[in-house]
């Protein structure tokens, strides 16, 4: 008999499936401490939790018969993931359940704040019968403005269109292909976003790239008559610069369901009017709560009797089985990905990797996967693995064209990966010396030796005197080692590139100062580890 241990509310629909299957018990036991979870865990075979359980490294300390961990929903921050992944239990979410009722959530609040719902009901329920105060507007015919076309993004999408709506879309890393078909614009530039559209709407990740993402330089931009909308994650957008925004009539309103701290601390919204706000309500629907805990109870009871893995997180990247020079180049494939998902800021149009020389006689499926992994992390909420690593790319519309060449060039082995975007191509090429020394050795046509580890820095120059001395100045400046470092050149065009490893990530003033040199062009940083 297989038992799953449920410590959180979970609809009764998740419990029904796991008891209904033959050969699995729910066993429930709400509120456990961290202490008496670390006791039991070890009795049962499965855990199903929300938010409220923390799965810690003390809890997986001995982790007995446990097999997996499934999470109903999408935040896996409360499950220590490399802890579970040292004890060899899987991790699982369910992160398509809140869908629908995260995008009708974003359409609810745009209705709302379009047509002052909330003030025109309190006004009344006081006794006033104020009909042109609340004079509100319609959807019909107005521009909206999606930043984010994933999942929930695309929903959302579908339903602006039933309202008669013009959408323009915008997603950092690239726009499905159903996207085009829905006849929608596309546009690779947010200043347009911010310029035509009456109403805005985000469904990114909160990370490096989109941490205020919208502050007072965008809202200066936008009309007045602009309306923002966040469902997604707080930090997003700018909460202090919204607020003064709303209340100064540069745009006409804002609703917001996350906020940068929950509970928020800053509670400037209750100073403005026509400023909505819930508490975190996007996944809370009946329906979507039923719908990730019968996917969670699913996938557990799946994984744990030897099925299909779905929705793992921390799934094994590669078999034990693999050649050695297999393994060091899907890690070095990885750390590229990431490289060149910085260096290309830009909604990507088309990828290509290639193999050269002993490496493309091999078996390369997992190296190429672990590349997409580091290509796709960074514009994903949810951790990519080799397991879900393919649907994601496949829901941007994203394929890898493979090719092989065994002839050997200028070293026994090499990976290339090109990306292409609408404003640049980018190429990085790297190799692996002995056992397991990874090197990159050529950006974008420079050749330059510079190890992938730690924070990267990527300067793009004119090749003149004095850049390596003046980066050498601002990094000792603030206190950052430099651990290696490749210079490339390009003669002709006056052109150099500078690729720097650090024992630390620079700070925003230590970016600045570096942005700041004369002969910057271009500053990327890349956090590989």
């Amino acid at each position: 008999m297989y038992r799953i241990l449920i410590t959180d509310k979970l609809a009764q629909e998740g419990i029904d499936l796991i008891n209904s299957m033959d050969g699995f018990e729910a066993v429930i036991k709400k509120g456990v401490s961290e202490e008496e979870l670390a006791s039991i865990i070890g009795e049962y075979d499965g855990l199903i939790i929300r938010s409220d359980t923390k799965v810690t490294a003390r809890v997986l300390e001995k982790p007995g018969k446990l097999k997996g961990v499934a999470r109903a929903g999408v935040g896996v921050d409360n499950i220590d993931v490399p802890a579970a992944t040292k004890r060899g239990v899987l991790v699982m979410n369910t992160p398509g359940g809140n869908t629908l009722s995260a995008a009708e959530h974003t359409m609810a609040l745009m209705l709302a704040l379009s047509r002052n719902v909330v003030p025109a009901c309190s006004s009344l329920k006081q006794g006033a019968w104020d009909r042109k105060k609340y004079m509100g507007n319609q959807l019909n015919n107005k521009v909206l403005g999606v930043i984010g076309l994933g999942r929930i993004g695309m929903a959302v999408v579908k339903m602006a269109l039933g309202f008669n709506m013009k959408v323009l879309g915008y997603d950092p890393f690239a726009a499905p292909k159903e996207a085009q078909e829905l006849g929608i614009t596309i546009t690779e530039d947010l200043q347009r976003i911010y310029k035509e559209s009456d109403f805005i709407t985000l469904h990114v990740p909160r990370n490096e790239q989109t941490l205020n993402m919208i502050g007072a330089e965008q809202l200066k931009i936008m009309k007045p008559t602009c309306r923002i909308i966040n469902v997604a994650r707080g930090g997003i957008v700018n909460e202090n610069d919204l607020y003064d925004a709303v209340k100064k009539g540069t745009i006409a309103g804002a609703a917001l369901d996350v906020f940068t701290k929950e509970p928020p601390d800053n509670l400037g919204f209750q100073e403005i009017g026509n400023c909505l706000v819930t508490p975190h309500l996007g996944a809370s629907t009946e329906e979507a709560q039923t719908e990730v805990a019968v996917e969670a109870a699913q996938i557990l009871c799946d994984a744990i009797k030897g099925g299909p893995i779905k929705n793992a997180l921390n799934a094994p990247a590669i078999g034990a089985g693999a050649p050695p020079i297999v393994t060091h180049y899907a890690e070095l494939a990885r750390r590229i990905g990431t490289i060149i998902s910085t260096l290309t800021p830009e909604p990507v149009k088309s990828v290509r990797v290639e193999y050269r020389g002993e490496i493309a006689e091999k078996e390369t499926a997992v190296v190429t996967t672990s590349f997409s992994i580091g290509l796709l992390q960074p514009h994903f909420d949810m951790p990519i693995n080799m397991v879900n690593a393919g649907l994601m790319a496949k829901e941007r519309g994203i394929s890898i064209d493979e090719i092989k060449n065994a002839d050997v060039k200028d070293v026994l082995s090499s990976f290339t990966a090109c990306v292409e975007t609408e404003r640049r191509k980018r190429s990085i090429r790297g190799t692996v010396f002995g056992r397991g020394l990874l090197r990159i050795i050529e950006i974008d046509g420079f050749t330059v030796e510079v190890t992938p580890e730690g924070t990267l820095l990527v300067i793009f120059n004119d090749d003149k005197p004095g850049v390596i001395g003046a980066v050498g100045t601002v990094c000792g400046k603030h206190g950052i080692n430099i651990s290696t470092m490749g210079v490339g050149q390009k003669l002709k065009e006056k052109k150099a590139v500078l690729a720097v490893s650090l024992d630390k990530t620079p700070d925003e003033a230590t970016i600045q100062a570096l942005s700041d040199l004369d002969l910057v062009n271009e500053l990327y940083v890349c956090k590989l580890s």
